[in-house]
């Protein structure tokens, strides 16, 4: 026989889960408890196929005999068997001194959302959904560990909106868990629906360019980070997660790099990163050359350039200003404009402003080459929060070359890097290539 104190100890270390429910049931002569994960198991089927059953049965051990025969439930003999039943969708039965298992899986990845930020060529394409139960259903069958915890808050005073916390006890660092969670509960704002204004709310540099928490919609780069012992934020009313803390290399990882063979995953990183620096320095480097080094190249294209801006009337940053902002303006266009005409009305706006400006002698031929090739090198960043800050980066960049030339681009480079060495994600450095011992060497 198993007495429910063997059972108590034997779930304590899932007890300490908020989704984690227990109910005791009476019927006015017997008793029995029922135990069971709230986010992987139908709540309604238990009500309906448990509780109600236990209602009825008035006669002694007649529950029983109904959780045999008629409910079809599997009895468990071993103590040691319960966390594994739980984790697969189990709702657990103790009546009599007897385990009884009853799958009551509720696995809503069988209508799966898809992925429309972070899309993979290769991987899944499942992506989360803006109910917090769908989300930590998602996480729970994809990272079936009895050390995931899922600890619950309300952020706004007035919104009062549901957060989960997610992490694994053996793995997470405590520091970063308590420092956090100590963050949430200062919050003091009324409103809060987006995990991006919660993000803002719980970092303590205010006027911070970088993020220092990655933002992601995809149920499989969550549980590669779990398993990197980091901290796992889900909102409800929103289908992203917030991680932290994370790294600079975090953000220049694609999802299916962990997909890729080890080549393949090197050497699209050192891509991103070429055309990270690239599309950086390019605006900056092309105004350097035109007004103040044009020596550096040989003298066809130096002669070649000096040709093609012939017909321009202004400095070479006027036409460096005036391209990048119609290619701000089209990107930002791109994404207000309804998915239907916007990637069209976008292109065939970007082709006509392009060469009507080359043909009215506004910009030369150059800087056309330049200001695309920015914008695709801009896109070649796989997380969109560091994607808007580079854009933004290049500006000072542009200022000292128009001051200082290559010598300016070359200072400015060095602040820049001093600058993103000096950051820290909750108390972690920021420029490091991996945040700890857990980090697993086929991701990172």
């Amino acid at each position: 026989m198993i007495t429910i104190g063997e059972v108590t100890r034997s779930m304590n270390e899932a007890a300490r889960s908020h989704d984690f429910k227990v109910q005791r049931l009476f019927n006015g002569q017997e008793q029995c408890f029922i135990y069971f994960y709230e986010s992987l198991c139908d709540s309604i089927l238990i009500t309906e196929r448990i509780s109600t059953t236990f209602a009825k049965s008035t006669a002694k051990h007649a529950f029983e005999a109904m959780l045999r025969s008629e409910l079809l439930c599997e009895e468990i003999r071993e103590v040691s068997l319960l966390t594994g039943k739980l984790l697969n969708g189990y709702a657990i039965v103790f009546y009599h001194e007897r385990l009884w298992g009853l799958s009551a899986a509720d696995v809503k990845i069988k209508q799966p959302s898809k992925v429309d930020v972070e899309a993979t060529i290769q991987g899944p394409n499942i992506g989360l959904s803006e109910n917090i139960q769908t989300n930590i259903n998602l996480i729970r069958n994809r990272y079936p560990s009895v050390h995931l915890r899922v600890d619950d808050c309300s952020v706004g005073r007035v919104s009062q909106t549901k957060v989960s916390i997610l992490y694994d006890s053996s793995r997470v660092n405590t520091d970063i868990l308590q420092e956090i969670q100590k963050r949430m509960k200062a919050i003091q704002a009324d409103i809060v629906q987006d995990l991006g204004q919660l993000e803002t709310l719980i970092t303590t540099m205010k006027y911070r360019l970088f993020p220092v928490m990655l933002n992601t919609e995809r149920p499989d780069r969550i549980v590669m980070n779990l398993a990197q012992g980091k901290i796992i934020l889900v909102m409800e009313g929103t289908p992203f997660a917030l991680i932290a803390p994370v790294v600079f290399y975090d953000f220049m990882s694609a999802v299916d790099d962990v997909y890729q063979p080890f080549w393949i995953t090197r050497s699209l990183v050192i891509l991103r990163y070429l055309a990270l620096v690239t599309m950086i320095i390019l605006p900056a480097f092309y105004i350097a050359i035109v007004s103040y080094n044009p020596e550096i190249f040989r003298v066809q294209l130096a002669v070649s350039i000096a040709g093609s801006r012939s017909t321009v009337p202004y400095p070479s940053f006027m036409e460096v200003f005036i391209m990048l902002f119609i290619v701000e303006a089209l990107i930002e266009a791109s994404i207000r404009l309804p998915k239907t005409i916007g990637q069209t009305a976008t292109t065939v706006g970007g082709l006509i402003l392009g060469q009507a400006a080359h043909e009215a002698g506004l910009v030369s031929t150059i800087m056309i080459i330049v200001a695309s090739s920015v914008a695709i090198l801009n896109f070649v960043i796989p997380v969109n929060a560091m994607s808007f800050a580079m854009r933004i980066v290049k500006y000072p960049l542009i200022i000292l070359a128009i001051l200082f030339g290559i010598t300016g681009i070359i200072v400015g480079m060095f602040c820049f890097t001093l600058y993103l060495a000096s950051l820290t994600s909750f108390g972690k450095p920021y420029f490091r290539f991996y945040l700890d011992e857990h980090s697993t060497t086929n991701y990172k």
